[in-house]
């Protein structure tokens, strides 16, 4: 009875724990009709365009979470405070065409006039039990007090270290238009945004957004959930075009067929902005490694390439700088421009000179 009593009492605090307005919503009402109705979604959730399992061939949980616990790297975490630059992004000159990383998957461009924001995280953490999932030192330069009123919000899916609460909150009062993949405008709305604000497409979809300004949501290989249900928002990735320039928002994928398919189409890029961090043989259909994120920026047609989604979170198995290190020598060897700045660091979007230092190297 005691036994049957402590398990009825911890489902009871995890079903009121999982109800907390941070988790979100399921799609429902005419949305959920739209979620359905979309040829991405099958057998009651999104699916990829490929075969995608959460695991490699021959791997098991067991396998990952004992080598998670117990054979994890002793690097995955800087051994030191990261350094970092700040701007001044309230006082920006509006003619400037600029882009600050902010780590991880988080950044800030203003391109032709208009500011945009992409999957902010400025919580100090990637998940909602805050201690498992820490930034690392130095990493939080910025809060959502030093960015400006944004034109455009990104969110390219709803997982935790892509769309955090507490941020989005902060940031509800700065965001004219907010553009999100199919079911996850549910969680906006249910956070008091207004929904005439939230511009929610599927894969294929193309906006205009304002005169100059166009995004076309493309596809991405990934999952979704902030919770227990997954897939029931889609995953994407971003075509934007300006008047001064067409970048490529990447958002989280493995590699697959889809990125050359999207330069062919919308190539080539000035910048494509490509996660690059938290990868593992054990899940290689949902993370790219290094190697794949150059291959990647090559079938994209891409001029630079940006590697994200690492120096912020360990949320991988793999040394703090493992990404950087492998992704400099991939670039190196097909022949793609990188920049790799410091984390707040000015990127001059217009200069095709402007160098960088091996800062990580420094740590």
């Amino acid at each position: 009875m005691i036994i049957i009593i402590i398990i009825a009492v911890l489902i009871i605090a995890v079903f009121i724990f999982l109800k907390q307005p941070k988790f979100g919503r399921m799609p429902r009402g005419e949305r959920l009709k739209r979620v359905m109705y979309s040829r991405n979604f099958r057998n009651g959730k999104f699916q990829n365009l490929h075969h995608t399992p959460d695991l490699a061939e021959g791997v098991s949980y067991y396998a990952v979470m004992k080598e998670f616990f117990f054979n994890k790297s002793k690097n995955r975490r800087p051994p030191a405070v990261l350094p970092s630059s700040k701007a001044a992004l309230l006082d920006l000159d509006p003619d400037k065409n600029m882009l600050v990383w902010f780590g991880h998957s988080s950044y800030f461009m203003q391109v032709s006039g208009r500011k945009i924001l992409v999957d902010p995280v400025f919580s100090g953490a990637a998940s909602p039990i805050k201690s498992t999932t820490r930034s690392f030192a130095g990493s939080d330069a910025y809060s959502a007090d030093d960015i400006p009123e944004i034109d455009f919000l990104f969110l390219s899916h709803d997982h935790w270290d892509h769309l955090d609460y507490e941020t989005i909150m902060k940031l509800k009062p700065k965001s004219k238009k907010i553009v999100c993949s199919l079911g996850t405008g549910e969680h906006l709305e249910r956070w008091g945004f207004n929904k005439n604000r939230i511009i929610e497409k599927d894969w294929d979809e193309e906006v205009l957004l304002e005169k100059g300004f166009e995004v076309a949501v493309t596809s991405a290989r990934h999952f979704s959930g902030r919770g227990l249900r997954r897939n029931k928002s889609l995953w994407a990735s971003f075509v934007l075009t300006t008047p001064a320039m067409k970048i490529f928002i990447g958002g989280d994928s493995g590699y697959d067929s889809h990125f050359a398919e999207i330069g062919n189409k919308y190539g080539p890029f000035d910048l494509a902005i490509l996660e690059c961090g938290q990868y593992d043989k054990s899940w290689k259909y949902i993370h790219m490694m290094p190697e794949e994120v150059a291959m990647a920026a090559k079938d994209l047609r891409a001029k630079k390439l940006l590697p994200v989604h690492w120096a912020k979170f360990a949320l991988g198995n793999h040394d703090w700088d493992d990404p950087i290190k492998r992704v400099v020598n991939a670039a190196r060897e097909n022949g793609i421009p990188l920049l790799t700045p410091m984390i707040g660091e000015e990127i001059d979007l217009k200069n095709s000179r402007q160098n960088f230092s091996r800062w990580w190297e420094n740590i």
